[in-house]
């Protein structure tokens, strides 16, 4: 059974920093990609970044890229998403996501919210 939880999200002021985790069991972690996302309420859910089964190839969103970064870890089949310059704007619940086969699997989220 595939699982994916999240942690690390929290409160954090303008310009600040989170790291956020996805802890990953049930599948072969390295063999596939893996991406965050994040939805806010009333909001489609948002792609933010993708990083590829080894990790040589890492995608953005234009909304975070040189602010965010993908990385993951196989040995301890998380991935990580490294959030710098965080502003309102990234206020959102975090998610992360594989998809195996046709079936696209997802986390139960982690909130960041960005303010003051």
């Amino acid at each position: 059974q595939v699982q994916l939880v999240e942690s690390g999200g929290g409160l954090v002021q303008p310009g600040g920093s989170l790291r956020l985790s996805c802890a990953a069991s049930g599948f072969t972690f390295s063999g596939y990609g893996m991406s965050w996302y994040r939805q806010v309420p009333g909001k489609e859910r948002e792609w933010v970044a993708g990083i590829t089964r080894q990790g040589d190839t890492k995608n953005y969103a234009d909304s975070v890229k040189g602010r965010f970064t993908i990385s993951r870890d196989n040995n301890k089949k998380t991935v990580y998403l490294q959030m710098n310059s965080l502003g309102p704007g990234d206020t959102a619940v975090y998610y992360c996501c594989t998809t195996i086969g046709f079936q696209r699997n997802w986390g139960q989220g982690t909130q960041v919210t960005v303010s003051s």
